[in-house]
């Protein structure tokens, strides 16, 4: 009996020295440099399984071995973590490190940058191309209810959803805005803003000069003076989809809703969707007496205070224009 005894202790001592060192090699393996050469991004979808992600990441050469994966999931009790997504793993990824970046849900972050001064067709006609987005946008948003700005977004969000965060943005900035105007502006609603402010966006691209041709609008506003703004006449041809030539003579006289040449005081909304910049610009314009602006040739406007000054930095711009085209 006895000697059966040393027998069993001697086989369960080997049994648990084997068991000791498989467990060993197994987190050794578990915890080593993984197979991939450089970095990778894999998406998990919703409702895998440990099999089905353990196969997705040896098909990207994250992992070399599916059963080594699950099981290190299942001891480390990290299996049922598992969260869907897209996930990026640096080269030589352990299997480890590799469960750990999805039980965390470390997932890849994306981004979008909207543009200011894009038009709600145009934003949409991004989103559409985006990779990484699920979903259409079924109908355009109103003109001038996006917020131009950058979105981060995950694999598989709804382009919809992004579009009511786009719009939410919108209004919360509008409201902001609002708040804190100054007084005696000729705007009536924040709508009036959007709209003024979609003009200013499309008439410059300089910083610097946002309030101050914010401040010329506002006095002719203020002075019943029409607006005279090129592109109002320009989205009044074309629509949001963006006229691709130079306007005509024609074109000023050609009577729009949005032709600021033709009607006066405000169009009926909105010519694109204007930046933060551009709605403050027009809410907390410059104290200015200019009333008129044209290119100076720079990039940039030369602003003037009355009719004759303004002819004159007008005739410069077509000297300028003639030079240009002899060139």
């Amino acid at each position: 009996m006895g000697r059966w005894l040393l027998r069993f202790a001697s086989l369960a001592t080997s049994f648990l020295v084997v068991a000791g060192m498989a467990a060993v090699w197994g987190w050794s393996a578990f915890s080593a440099p993984g197979p991939l050469a450089v970095p990778v991004n894999v998406v998990i979808p919703r409702g895998a399984g440990l099999e089905s992600i353990a196969r997705r990441l040896a098909e990207a050469d994250v992992i070399a071995d599916t059963t080594l994966f699950a099981i290190g999931a299942q001891v480390s009790g990290k299996a049922r973590g598992l969260q869907a997504g897209e996930y990026r793993f640096p080269a030589a990824v352990s299997a480890h490190d590799a469960l750990g970046i999805i039980e965390r849900g470390e997932t890849v972050v994306r981004r979008i940058t909207v543009a200011e001064g894009l038009t709600s067709i145009q934003v949409t006609a991004m989103l559409g191309a985006t990779d990484g987005l699920a979903g259409a946008v079924v109908e355009v948003p109103p003109e001038g209810s996006l917020l131009p700005e950058t979105y981060h977004f995950s694999f598989g969000d709804d382009r919809s959803a992004l579009v009511r965060r786009m719009r939410h943005s919108m209004d919360d900035a509008l409201v902001r805005l609002w708040e804190q105007r100054v007084p005696d502006l000729p705007l009536d609603t924040p709508a009036e803003a959007v709209a003024l402010a979609s003009i200013v966006e499309r008439e410059t691209g300089v910083a610097a000069e946002r309030g101050l041709v914010a401040g010329v609008f506002v006095n002719r506003l203020k002075r019943g003076m029409r607006l005279q703004s090129d592109p109002t006449v320009a989205y009044g041809i074309a629509g949001g989809d963006g006229l691709e030539r130079s306007l005509t003579r024609t074109d000023l006289k050609t009577e729009t809703p949005y032709n600021t040449y033709v009607i006066a005081g405000l169009p009926p909304g909105p010519i694109c969707n204007p930046g933060l910049a551009s709605l403050e610009a027009v809410l907390r314009p410059a104290e200015t007496d200019y009333l008129y602006f044209v290119a100076d040739g720079s990039g940039g406007h030369a602003f003037a205070k009355t009719l004759v000054e303004h002819n004159r930095n007008v005739r410069k711009w077509r000297r300028i224009q003639r030079t240009t085209s002899d060139g």
